[in-house]
C-alpha cells in the first residue's frame, strides 16, 4: 500500500534532510550571514550601543572615585585594581544581553522563518553572537581608555592591554552561551533577563574585581576565589599590568572553553526541540 504525503509533511521533510547535510563551511557561512544580519541591525538601531558606551565610562568614574581613597588611598593607586575588574565587569553585563535579543526575536516568529530553510541549527544562535563581539570590543577599549584618562597607566604596555582586552572578550563570548541556552528554554525576554541577573550579579561583585581578597571575610575569600570571573579578572590584571601569562590565564582559556562545550550544544539542542 502506497502512502501519499502532504505537500507541507514533505516540505518538512525536504528541509529537515537538507538541514542533515549541511557542511562545515556552509554552516560557517550562515553563521557569518546571521552576524551580518545582527550588525545591519545593530546600525538602524544604535541605541543599542548605549550600554557598552555609556556604562563603562560611568562605572569607571564612580566606582574609582568612590572607592578609591578607601580601598588603596587614592584614585591613582586604585585604577591598576579597578580597571581590569571593570572590563571584566563591563564585557560580561554586555554577554547578558544575547539571550534577551534572542528571545526577543524568537517571540517576534523571526525564528520560524529560519526554521524552514536549510541551514545549520547553530547558526542563527551563532551569528548574533559573531555580532556582538563587536559590543565587547568597544566596552574593552573604552573601559582602559577611560582609565588611561584618570591616570592609569598599565605595565604590560599595549601588547599586555590588547591580550586582557582579547580574553576579556573571548570570556564573555564563552558564557554568552549560557545566556543563548536561557534565551532558549525561558518563557520571555523578561524572564531571561531575571535570571541572567540572578547568575551575573553574584558571580560578577562575589570576586576580585574591585577589592583585594584579603580583605574578605575568610568564608566569602573561599568563594572569591574559586569564582571564575576572580581568575578572569586577575588574568587580565596579570597582562595589562605586567604583561604576565600567568596560571590565572590558562584556567580563564580552559573555562571558557568548557563553557562553550557544555552550554552550545545544549543551546542548540533545546532550540530544535522548541522548533522542529
Amino acid at each position: 500500500m502506497t502512502t501519499t504525503l502532504a505537500p507541507a509533511t514533505r516540505g518538512r521533510d525536504r528541509a529537515a534532510t537538507a538541514r542533515r547535510t549541511v557542511s562545515t563551511s556552509e554552516t560557517v557561512s550562515q553563521t557569518m550571514t546571521m552576524a551580518w544580519r545582527s550588525l545591519k541591525n545593530m546600525r538602524r538601531q544604535p541605541e543599542q550601543f548605549f550600554d557598552v558606551v555609556l556604562q563603562p565610562l560611568i562605572f569607571t568614574a564612580m566606582f574609582a572615585y568612590i572607592f578609591g581613597g578607601a580601598v588603596s588611598g587614592s584614585v591613582e593607586d586604585y585604577l591598576p585594581l579597578m580597571i581590569p575588574g571593570i572590563v571584566a565587569q563591563t564585557v560580561l553585563t554586555t554577554c547578558m544581553v544575547t539571550g534577551t535579543k534572542l528571545r526577543e526575536d524568537m517571540e517576534k516568529g523571526v525564528f520560524d522563518r529560519f526554521k524552514s530553510l536549510p541551514m545549520a541549527r547553530i547558526a542563527p544562535l551563532a551569528g548574533p553572537m559573531v555580532a556582538d563581539l563587536s559590543r565587547y570590543t568597544i566596552a574593552s577599549v573604552l573601559t582602559f581608555a577611560t582609565g588611561i584618562l584618570m591616570g592609569y597607566r598599565p605595565g604590560g604596555g599595549f601588547t599586555g592591554v590588547t591580550a586582557a582586552i582579547l580574553l576579556s572578550i573571548f570570556t564573555g563570548w564563552a558564557l554568552a552561551w549560557i545566556f543563548t541556552w536561557i534565551g532558549t528554554i525561558a518563557r520571555s525576554a523578561q524572564a531571561v533577563q531575571g535570571i541572567s541577573m540572578l547568575i551575573l550579579f553574584p558571580l560578577t561583585f562575589l570576586s576580585n574585581a574591585f577589592v583585594p581578597v584579603d580583605t574578605l571575610p575568610s568564608w566569602l575569600a573561599a568563594f572569591v576565589r574559586v569564582n571564575p570571573v576572580s581568575h578572569l579578572v586577575t588574568a587580565a590584571r596579570d597582562l595589562a599590568n605586567h604583561g604576565t601569562v600567568s596560571s590565572a590565564v590558562f584556567w580563564t582559556l580552559l573555562a571558557g572553553v568548557i563553557v562553550i562545550a557544555i552550554f552550545a550544544p545544549l543551546s542548540v539542542s533545546s532550540y530544535k526541540r522548541r522548533h522542529v
